[in-house]
């Protein structure tokens, strides 16, 4: 049942073994543990569909157990056998969130695990620094708002899993159709990041970061443009950069974003949103593999019911040009999720609506090439025609597709090297002091009010930084540098352990650990 499809690659892959040696294993095993991780290597989504990636020269339609038209989500382990997935809104009546094991079946406890929401509103992030644990995030946009989590255990059941902890609640905000989340910047912990129901035109982030000690929040971030439409949906670029956020009322923006610290700067509003019907009814967004080109799709009505545009981004922050690529004339292919895909080709799913406007679920004979097809951008860092995109051209060996792809993260991001949080050896919190032109810095423990004493002045801006020991930049002070001694106040600052970093922009100048009382 279920992956047969996938255990038949893997035996054939051992059969290669057997036949070209005890090298060829070495290789394979070489190639695995340095090259690549292929923790989303296997999708599942739409009607009981599903992509396995494995071979990335020739990725393979899979069968699963998924009946849902948008939230959808799936784990591997770092040799791409599929661990378990889970879907929203699925056909049967009277059920919100189902789990499914990697045979298929149902998972054990899965019952009852609230989620009743449209296209982005689930999100499997593993537990760090616990292997065989798994959080699956959960919005409920309809009866229960908030946002939720449960618990996956992986030793239980023979290792087929079991919802261990069920529907923790963390808020109970009136959230936007959209959960994302980004690894930090340190290749452990993870951010997750949020938008309300848009009707209040709302212009905050809220974040959420994911350590080995729980779920913690964070301020809101207030940026960009407050948006007027519940359904949103953002993607970072594959170097974890840059983060595009688009909206049903046809708003797109691009930010800057640095991991360790979780915030975004620097808003581009590429296309500003239309207040009046009929609006541009954007519907998803992707970056190509190099971040040069983001592309967009669109179901803005009549007289062309989809489209797929893109944008060149390669003179970013300047000269952002958009060019459509493709646009039906029929009103009965409704453009879907974009997302990108191990093998850097972007995959584009279209639903069919048919004559009657409701496509959900399908019935038994509505079969077409329509639905039972996936398009796909071949050469996404290719300017224009030459992205070759094809529309329908991924077959999905009989299964169909609604509008949704997986809201898989990339599970494999490593560490931005360089960066304050970037090493987990030593880790943030166990970081020893490396003065470098801090001379003193006293009193220590202070209560947020201290000084530094410096071993020279400067011609250059400096900032003092304040990090807490999860890497999340927490004050910032711009440095009086024509003194040798500087007074800092971070009063705002609750009591903790954190690490001061002196910055200039061209080099970090000095660490230092710093205890606050209050």
């Amino acid at each position: 049942m279920g992956f047969i499809l996938i255990q038949q690659n893997n035996s054939s892959i051992l059969m290669k073994w057997s036949r070209y040696g005890f090298i060829a294993v070495l290789l394979m095993v070489f190639s695995v543990n340095v090259f690549a991780q292929k923790s989303e290597y296997i999708w599942t989504f739409g009607d009981s569909s599903g992509i396995d990636f494995n071979n990335l020269s020739a990725p393979q339609p899979v069968v699963s157990s998924i009946r849902s038209r948008g939230s959808c989500v799936s784990i591997s382990d770092s040799l791409g056998n599929l661990l378990f997935y889970a879907n929203t809104r699925a056909a049967t009546p009277g059920y919100t969130t189902k789990i499914y094991n990697r045979l298929g079946q149902e998972m054990l406890n899965c019952n009852n695990v609230v989620g009743d929401g449209w296209y982005n509103e689930l999100l499997i992030l593993p537990c760090p620094n616990q292997s065989n644990l798994f959080y699956l995030f959960t919005l409920d946009l309809v009866n229960n708002w908030g946002l939720y989590y449960s618990i996956i255990d992986l030793t239980l059941n023979n290792g087929l899993g079991d919802v261990s902890i069920k529907n923790q609640r963390l808020d109970f905000r009136y959230w936007a159709d959209e959960l994302r989340a980004i690894k930090h910047a340190n290749g452990r912990d993870w951010w997750i990041f949020l938008k309300t129901e848009g009707n209040n035109f709302d212009d905050r982030y809220y974040k959420y970061l994911v350590t080995p000690n729980g779920v913690d929040s964070f301020p809101a971030q207030q940026i960009g443009t407050g948006s007027q439409s519940g359904f949103i949906e953002f993607k970072w670029n594959k170097q974890g950069d840059r983060l595009a956020m688009v909206n049903f009322g046809g708003l797109i923006e691009l930010y800057n974003f640095d991991r360790c610290s979780g915030m975004l700067n620097t808003p581009i509003t590429v296309r500003q949103p239309v207040m009046v019907a009929p609006a541009p009814s954007v519907w998803s967004c992707e970056f190509s593999a190099s971040g040069n080109f983001l592309y967009v799709s669109a179901n803005p009505g009549q007289p062309d019911s989809s489209r797929l545009i893109q944008i060149d981004l390669r003179n970013y922050p300047n000269n952002i040009t958009q060019d459509t690529l493709w646009a039906t004339f029929e009103p009965k292919y409704t453009a879907g999720a974009l997302k990108r895909g191990p093998d850097d080709k972007i995959y584009f799913s279209c639903a069919y609506v048919g004559s009657t406007g409701n496509n959900y679920p399908y019935a038994d004979t509505m079969y077409n090439q329509y639905n039972m097809n996936l398009g796909v951008i071949n050469s996404p860092d290719s300017l224009g025609l030459a992205c070759d995109f094809q529309p329908w051209s991924f077959y999905l060996g009989g299964k169909r597709t609604y509008w949704g792809l997986p809201n898989n993260p990339d599970y494999d991001m490593g560490p931005v090297v360089g960066s304050i949080c970037d090493s987990l050896s030593t880790g943030i919190a166990s970081i020893n002091d490396s003065k470098g032109v801090i001379q003193k810095l006293f009193p220590n423990p202070n209560n947020g009010a201290f000084y530094l004493e410096l071993k020279q002045t400067f011609m250059e801006e400096v900032y003092a930084e304040l990090y807490s020991l999860q890497g999340q930049l927490c004050a910032r002070q711009l440095l009086d540098n024509t003194h040798y001694t500087t007074a800092i106040r971070f009063d705002a600052v609750p009591a903790g352990v954190y690490v001061l970093k002196l910055r200039s922009p061209n080099s970090n100048l000095g660490t230092m650990k710093v205890t606050i009382v209050k």
